[in-house]
């Protein structure tokens, strides 16, 4: 029988465990600090800007449901994109990000605090980053310890791949969607470690925020099936394994099948066919553990002995083949040790040394320099610093404040969802991609002359065409030229009269003297170097270039002003077919 503990103990552990708590929790306090802070550097160096491409499509969604109820964001058919087609969005999109935003929006004006989306949105990755640290610890913890937990948090909130998702204004799915996969495996172990019900529908609820919010939720209904299935083979099945599966792939599935953008896929797709597989086996092996129950442990040994027989067979061949392995490392490692006893301290000096330095110079300069650039906002080092090419909100202020609300802008799908958000005009194509023949219409026209892109553009009622140009400022990484080949691939895919081969000069695209005709004479060329070389003036009028020449606006030009010579002097007559051809018939000027 073993003896009590005298109460001076009992306090002392209770002390213990409670200072323990308290430092702990204060650490946690600065994980979460360090993981929000480390992802503001590009609020700091530039201002308070949503980056990239994609994010601004998100804003734009969340924008539309801080102004409207969730019922109206189902139903949302956006006519402003991919005209003259449109799109729904409710049914195309996770909206984990957006209704996550829009509820915080919501619940913080309540509170009478006057907040923008915009800042909301730049903010919410570094918020759920520093919740992902938080779960990580959390996970960990059930895994390990609470001291294991501590340096997994501590990992997670410095490490630049997740860095590079998530900082101040990278507002995409990935914001949310990381602190949703780790909060579901923690649930998961935590259902395992308790076999409680309660934590297995929470369980399937994280499940279904995940789906919400990310494509990358089939990671998590595939991982999950090869631990249960793991566990099964090795012998380690339990009422608890059920309880921790079973719900999951059943509550799970339903609720992931209400999401639109799913749907049906959550049971059709092979993807998902894993799980049901797993889920039919643990059946199976719990009907078999039932069945052991009730039948005598001699006859039960029966039955298995052939199941058995085989499985030594297929584990006693690869460990004959390992054994003479294994004895010659130990062999080595006994000739080691002494050495390594002497190399111990200075070991660990080093790589305390090297793990600071790695830190300071990878994990924070990664944060600062590599990570923290938003495209939109463009910056040059020079003998002189750092110098500033905000061109392209630039560009799209001025298609905001100089153009009709109802006005079509073309531009290369790349700046669709950022032309939607910020110069709030309809645009032709955008970066979903889902209609591969209107994105290589765009393509044609770009890749053709100015009479027959004048045609194509007239005929999808644009009014102004933005092309980037980097040729002026060195900036050719990401410009149209750059870009233009995909454009030929693209249209020619499409239509077959456009060939690659006849912009090749040896091979390459040449912009120069040596440019075949067909390459400088089609519109992107055209547009892309106007006053480098003269566009003869037919169909296009530039109307606007931004400072630094990185985006450059075209404005279709109306059919009464690209007439040329005097008008013919108008016949009298006085029939009604003549008279309606003068005034309703459209004459194409180039004929």
């Amino acid at each position: 029988m073993a003896e009590p503990q005298s109460p001076t103990a009992v306090r002392g552990g209770g002390l213990r465990n409670t200072i323990g708590g308290v430092l702990c929790a204060f650490a946690l306090l600065l994980i979460g600090v360090l993981a929000f802070s480390i992802r503001l550097f590009s609020v700091i160096k530039y201002e308070s800007v949503i980056h990239e491409f994609d994010p601004y499509f998100n804003y734009r969604v969340t924008q539309f449901l801080s102004k409207n109820v969730i019922y109206e964001f189902w139903n949302w058919f956006d006519d402003r994109t991919w005209y003259p087609l449109g799109r729904v969005i409710g049914g195309t999109v996770y909206p984990g990000l957006p209704l996550t935003a829009g509820t915080i929006w919501w619940f913080i004006n309540s509170l009478n605090i006057p907040l923008s989306v915009e800042t909301l949105c730049v903010f919410t990755a570094p918020i759920f980053s520093t919740n992902a640290s938080w779960v990580t610890y959390l996970l960990t913890k059930e895994l390990k310890g609470p001291g294991a937990g501590l340096m997994a948090a501590t990992i997670l909130a410095m490490v630049p791949s997740y860095i590079s998702r998530s900082v101040a204004g990278s507002y995409d799915n990935e914001a949310v969607a990381i602190f949703a996969l780790i909060f579901t495996f923690y649930l998961y172990v935590k259902t395992l470690n308790t076999g409680s019900l309660f934590y297995a529908t929470l369980n399937a609820l994280a499940y279904f925020y995940m789906v919400c919010s990310w494509g990358g939720y089939t990671f998590i209904i595939n991982v999950i099936p090869m631990h249960v299935l793991l566990c099964i083979v090795t012998g380690c099945y339990s009422s608890r394994l059920y309880i921790a599966y079973a719900p999951l792939v059943v509550l799970g599935t339903l609720l992931a099948a209400l999401v639109p953008v799913v749907g049906f896929n959550a049971v059709l797709t092979s993807e998902h066919f894993a799980s049901f597989l797993v889920f039919i086996i643990l059946h199976v092996v719990a009907l078999i553990y039932y069945i052991k129950g009730l039948v005598t442990p001699r006859l039960f040994k029966v039955a298995m002995t052939f199941v058995i027989t085989v499985g030594l067979c297929m584990l006693y061949l690869p460990k004959l083949r390992s054994t003479f392995m294994s004895r010659v490392h130990i062999i080595n490692l006994h000739f080691k040790v002494r050495l390594m006893l002497v190399l111990a301290p200075a070991a660990s000096i080093l790589s305390g040394i090297a793990l600071s330095e790695a830190f300071k110079f990878h994990c924070v300069s990664a944060a600062a320099e590599r990570y923290s650039a938003p495209s939109i906002v463009v910056t040059s080092r020079s003998h002189e610093g750092f110098y500033t090419f905000d061109d392209f909100r630039e560009a799209y202020a001025w298609l905001r404040h100089n153009t009709e609300v109802d006005d079509k802008v073309a531009s290369w799908w790349d700046y669709g969802y950022q032309t939607a958000a910020m110069a709030n005009r309809t645009v032709i194509v955008d970066n979903n991609t889902w209609n591969n023949t209107h994105i290589a219409t765009v393509g044609i026209a770009m890749s053709s002359s100015e009479k027959a892109a004048w045609e194509i553009f007239n005929s999808l009622d644009v009014k102004y065409v933005l092309v980037v140009f980097g040729g002026f400022v060195g900036y050719p990484i990401g410009d149209d030229i750059n870009k233009f080949p995909w454009m030929v691939r693209i249209g020619g895919g499409v239509f077959p009269h456009i060939k690659e081969a006849d912009y090749l000069r040896d091979g390459n695209y040449r912009v120069d003297a040596h440019g075949t005709p067909t390459m400088l004479k089609c519109l992107m060329y055209k547009l892309s170097y106007y006053r480098f070389v003269e566009t003869d003036g037919k169909g296009f009028d530039r109307v606007f270039t931004t400072h630094h020449w990185m985006v450059r606006i075209y404005k279709l030009k109306p059919q009464k002003n690209r007439v040329r010579g005097k008008l013919k002097p108008k016949l009298k007559s006085s029939s009604k077919t003549s008279s309606m051809r003068k005034v309703g018939g459209k004459k194409n000027p180039w004929q």
